[in-house]
This record gives C-alpha cells, structure tokens and sequence, in this order.
C-alpha cells in the first residue's frame, strides 16, 4: 500500500470517528456523486451529508490536515462539471442544509446552501416579497450552486445576478474556520469585500453554509409579448431602442431563425400560425398594473415598426403558451443528436448581431446543428452545438467551431462564461479571457486562502477536454419532464 493510499485511509477512519453518522462509502451513494450535469464520472472516497454547519467545517479541518480534496455539491445541476470530483476524495454534499427564514420586516431570506430557489421565490411570495434571480433551474438547482457561479436567469436584464442579492455569507474556511463575509444590512464598507469574492469562485476559496439575500416587492402584474421580426438584426436592437424609450422589460429572449425552426419541428406546432420560422423575442413587462400600461403602450408601437407580427398575453394562462417557443428550445435541439456542448456566452449588448453572424457562418461552414437563444436583454447567448460523440470528424468539426466562437467572443469583448461558470468544461478557453497579471493574481488568491488545494481542485485553473470524455448514460431526476411534448415523428 502506498503511502498515500495509506494517508487517504487513516483521513477516512478519522472522518467516521467524528461524523460517522454523516459519512456514506456505499457504492450507490459514491456512484451518485461522481457526477453533476456534465455527466462525467470521477468516483469520490466518501460522501458526507451534514445536517449542521459545524459539521462542515469539522469535515474542511481532517480535509486539510490530511490534504483530502473536498468538492461541495446541491443538487448536482452544473452544466460544466463544477460538482464533478475529478481528483476523487470527498463530496460534501450540502443539500440538507436547506433552511429559508424570511424576515419580511428587514425584506431578507436567511437561507441554508441546500435550499431550492424555487423554494425561496414561493415561500417570499407568501409574504409579498421577490428574490428576482431566475435561473431556468429554479424548480430544483440550490442556492449555495446559484452563488458559487453567480448565476443569472431570465430577469437579470431588470433585476440583476445573484451577487446583486447577496448581503452576507457565513461559512468556512479550507482550514475549517469559521467566518462570516458582510452582514444582514443594506451596506457594508467595512474592510476587504470577501463576500464578493466568493460570489463566483466556484467552491475553490470556501464552502458557504449560509446566506442572507436581499429581497424586494413583489411585482404586482405581469405582461407578455411573443414578436416575429424579419431579421436578427431587427429583433436584436431591441435591448438598445427599448432602453432610449424608457421601457424596462423584466424579460427579453431571443431565439434564432434556426431554433424556432428546429421547435416547430420537435412540437409539431407553428410559433405564428401561418407564419414561416423567423428569429422571435420574448418580452415581459412587470410592476404595477399602472406603469406596465403605460410601458405597453411604447413597446407595441415599437413592435408595430420593428417586427412582421406579434401577440400578447395578459393572463397567466395566455402567456404559458407564449413561453412556449423558448421553454422547448433546449429540449427540441436535444433530439438532434446524443451530445450537446451549452455556452453560455457573454458579449457588449450592441456586439450581439455579431455574435450570431458568427454562429451561422460557423453552421453552414462547419456543416454543424447550432442554435443560438437566450438573455439578449443582457447579451448573455446560449449557443448550443449539438453533434454524435462517436461521429469523430463531427466531433472533431464541433470543437474546432466551439474555438472560434470563443476566439470571437473574446475579440468582441465579451467573456465566455455569463453565468454557468468555468467548471471543467470551459477550462480550454479560460486563458485567452486573462493576461499573464490577472492570472497570476487569481492563482495567488486561491493560494493564499487554500494553500493545500483541497477546494475542488481541478476546476479553472487545469485544462480539461469534456468532448474527449465519455459521458455515463444516466437521466438526471430533473430531465423527466411532463410538460416536453412528444417529438413529431417524420
């Protein structure tokens, strides 16, 4: 037996001692965590389910004196493996750590790392109150995830991203101290801003066991606009004009020619009826019935100039079947092949036609299925590259395309990650986003405040190719949806 293995074995006989209770090496439980929604597998040596913050940091304490790599999960929903233990060790899986406390008088949730979003935004509404960040994981991603990626979501053109919402965190240390970054106030100019710091730093500076978030009112009305428009060019100047005319959407979606096309085909229903696929925005107006009326009032004058038709919705009911179009984006283009790389990019609002110019350049030059949807209030686009992992030249043609959509991302000014995080999957491109300065001084910040490298190690900084991976074929609890109509056979 090596002496690491050895090592490895003494950590794991003191880690049962402490928190046997806790502490699960069953292959069932090790099988379950090897994974997030990467769908790459790196089995881990023991799993540890805490049902007490102490317990984390009494799990982080034997972790460093044992330099044990530990990587934290919730609910295992990363789409770039940043939950995947790639370097083996530990999994501490937080997800019963999920109290929500509203204090409706300060408008704050005191909440646990384990707690759903979803469950926050229901049990604020309760109260009249609004966590506004909406990830389109909300019926089941964690808040601790949404906060180690500073996640987005549909409303971040109005609201905001997850840092906006934060006032404080309490959690722990690699060394296993504890510590508490900011407090349940509006401000906070006290000394260095950890608390942003670990905002987005992906469970490689710490592990957060709770978090304060601020809260707002609770929009009292919604209205929903479904738009057609002739061009990208057309429905993509809308986060630009809308703003010169004092509209302020809570939601602005496009979708492309192709992904409509692409839905149309997987729900076997036109978007317009009568209508051939053409590029569409999704809007919604949110507040008072009063202003939403006078906001509407300038946005359907600026559609009856700028698209070919649009509809409307002021029910609830109404507006479903106007989200339609863009809820079936991701699960129509699933059916085209058996592997999809999802990009999250990020660019200046007026570069987007830019960035979609690219992608159907490298479409048709590439001779590839992608699709390209998303927040084009904020200029953060989905680009999809759907291929078969055995096809190696498809394969080979999807990574060559993947680069130079990166390539002029960065060209553009934008950044190649606007909400998922860099994880394992984004690690090929993450040195073209940094100079040689900004790279040494984040990989000073992770040595400085884990100078064992036991926090998810693997992830950011080392260079890891998802596409040469096989995926394990597994269906995650939330792919089962009872909502996704059958595909159209043809």
């Amino acid at each position: 037996m090596s002496t690491n293995q050895e090592n490895n074995l003494l950590a794991l006989d003191n880690l049962k001692k402490n928190l046997g209770g806790i502490v699960r090496v069953d292959d069932q439980s090790l099988h379950d965590a090897s994974f997030d929604g990467l769908k790459v597998s790196f089995s881990p040596q023991a799993v540890i389910c805490p049902q007490q913050a102490t317990q984390v940091g009494e799990v982080l304490r034997l972790a460093n004196e044992y330099r044990i790599p530990v990587t934290t999960k919730g609910a295992g929903s990363s789409l770039t493996g940043g939950a995947t233990p790639i370097k083996g060790g530990w999994v501490l899986d937080v997800s019963q750590l999920n109290k929500i406390e509203i204090d409706a008088d300060n408008m704050n949730a005191r909440c646990g790392p384990g707690a759903v979003v979803g469950d926050i935004q229901e049990q604020s509404a309760k109260l009249n109150l609004f966590y506004p960040p909406d990830p389109s994981s909300k019926k089941f991603c964690t808040i601790g995830g949404n906060i180690a990626c500073n996640a987005g979501g549909l409303r971040c053109v109005k609201y905001g991203v997850t840092r906006d919402y934060v006032l404080s965190l309490s959690g722990y240390l690699p060394t296993g101290e504890a510590v508490q970054w900011g407090r349940a106030t509006r401000k906070f100019a006290t000394g260095y801003n950890i608390r942003d710091l670990w905002i987005g730093s992906e469970g490689t500076l710490g592990v957060v066991t709770e978090a304060v978030l601020r809260l707002v009112g609770k929009p009292v009305a919604q209205k929903t606009f479904l738009a057609a428009f002739s061009n990208d060019s057309s429905a993509l100047r809308a986060p630009i004009e809308l703003a010169r005319l004092g509209i302020r959407p809570s939601i602005l979606e496009f979708l492309d020619k192709w992904t409509v096309e692409c839905v149309q085909s997987f729900t076997g229903k036109e978007v317009f009826s009568g209508l051939s696929p053409h590029p569409v925005l999704l809007i919604e107006l949110d507040g008072d019935p009063s202003s939403i009326e006078a906001e509407s009032v300038y946005l359907q004058k600026w559609l009856e100039e700028s698209s070919i038709c649009y509809l409307s919705a002021d029910s609830n009911e109404a507006a479903e079947e106007l989200w339609e179009v863009r809820r079936q984006g991701s699960p129509a283009m699933k059916k085209l092949a058996n592997t999809k790389l999802n990009e999250d990019v990020v660019v200046p609002l007026k570069e987007q036609i830019n960035l979609v110019e690219c992608v159907h350049d490298l479409r048709s030059e590439f001779n590839l299925k992608i699709g390209v949807f998303g927040h084009c209030g904020d200029g953060n686009l989905h680009v999809n590259f759907m291929y078969n992992h055995e096809d190696q030249d498809e394969s080979s043609r999807a990574v060559e395309a993947l680069t130079r959509l990166m390539r002029k991302v960065h060209d553009l000014g934008g950044a190649i990650s606007g909400e998922h995080g860099i994880g394992l999957a984004k690690t090929p491109f993450v040195r073209m986003q940094f100079n040689e300065a900004e790279w040494k001084t984040m990989q000073a910040i992770k040595k400085t405040l884990d100078p064992n490298e036991i926090l998810n190690p693997g992830k950011i900084f080392d260079i890891f190719n998802p596409w040469d991976q096989k995926k394990i074929n597994t269906i995650l609890p939330w792919e089962h949806s009872h909502d996704e109509p059958k595909p159209v056979e043809t």
